[in-house]
């Protein structure tokens, strides 16, 4: 028995030797060359992958987000000139530009050192390692994280807080952490929490479970707040994207559509207005072309 024991023990240190050895690494031409990359899992070794065609958004392209915009391009300039910044949490309405803000800066600053390695839930735990991969390298780094949320005693909800403020080593000058949700303290929060609350001399005080909670938010050091759309705003957006596919004029049939295509949806986000644009355009194209 002991001696299929150290068997086995030995055929794992020999798959952990193997995994190590087959595991791909990123070269270091690859993280001057490239602006925007994934960490990826392969057997229990991570590694950065380049993403060979990056999105392509521009600030320009984003409407109706201009304090968050000018808040973001502030903190991120002072990020990429080597001086304090701050981590940021984005938060709010769905299909805002919470994601395309952050990739927009980074096509602004990729000429000046900038680069973003998109981290999912699932890889948090690696934070520390990402870290230490990167720390000696020149460029500037933004660990992106889209859409996070988590539920109570998720592994990575402790690894982000660890990492963004509560090790006992210094995080790299070189690295933030960007990360975009719909809620805006990245976990759900219930009803009977409120029963936690407290009344000390006309002081409310959260509950422990709140205070937990809040507890990860706050170690970022800048909040942008999105909003809902107006009709007006959303109509705006279709109109520059209908601009961007050549249809210089926004008629009044257009218009009714895209008002019909928002209700349907039940939301009036840029997303939206983008989803509608090009289906708009990819119509009057189509049949165009059917005419010819």
């Amino acid at each position: 028995m002991k001696d299929i024991d150290l068997l086995l023990q030995r055929l794992d240190q020999l798959l952990l030797r193997a995994e190590e050895i087959l595991a791909p690494q990123t070269p270091a031409a690859e993280l001057a060359s490239h602006i925007t990359f994934r960490w990826r899992k392969r057997g229990n070794q991570g590694f950065i992958q380049p993403v060979k065609h990056p999105h392509t958004i521009t600030l320009d392209a984003l409407l109706n987000i201009d304090e968050q915009k000018y808040c973001l391009d502030r903190n991120t300039q002072q990020f990429v000139a080597g001086f304090p910044a701050n981590n940021v949490l984005l938060t709010g309405a769905r299909g805002t530009g919470k994601s395309s803000l952050v990739k927009a800066l980074l096509n602004r600053y990729a000429d000046q050192g900038l680069r973003l390695i998109e981290v999912d839930k699932q890889g948090l735990t690696d934070l520390p390692d990402i870290v230490e991969h990167i720390a000696q390298r020149p460029e500037r780094f933004i660990l992106y994280c889209d859409d996070l949320s988590f539920e109570a005693d998720e592994p990575g909800y402790k690894a982000l807080k660890v990492i963004l403020d509560g090790s006992i080593a210094t995080a790299s000058d070189n690295v933030l952490v960007y990360a975009t949700s719909n809620r805006r303290h990245l976990m759900p929060e219930f009803m009977h929490e409120n029963l936690e609350t407290h009344h000390i001399a006309g002081e409310i005080r959260p509950g422990e479970s709140t205070e937990e909670k809040i507890s990860l938010s706050e170690r970022f050091g800048l909040w942008l707040s999105f909003h809902p759309f107006d009709q007006a705003q959303y109509l705006n957006i279709v109109r520059f994207w209908l601009t961007q596919h050549g249809i210089d004029r926004m008629s009044n049939r257009a218009r009714q559509a895209a008002l019909r295509w928002a209700l349907a949806r039940g939301s009036r986000s840029g997303r939206i207005a983008w989803q509608f644009a090009r289906d708009w355009a990819g119509q009057a194209q189509l049949a165009k072309s059917s005419k010819t």
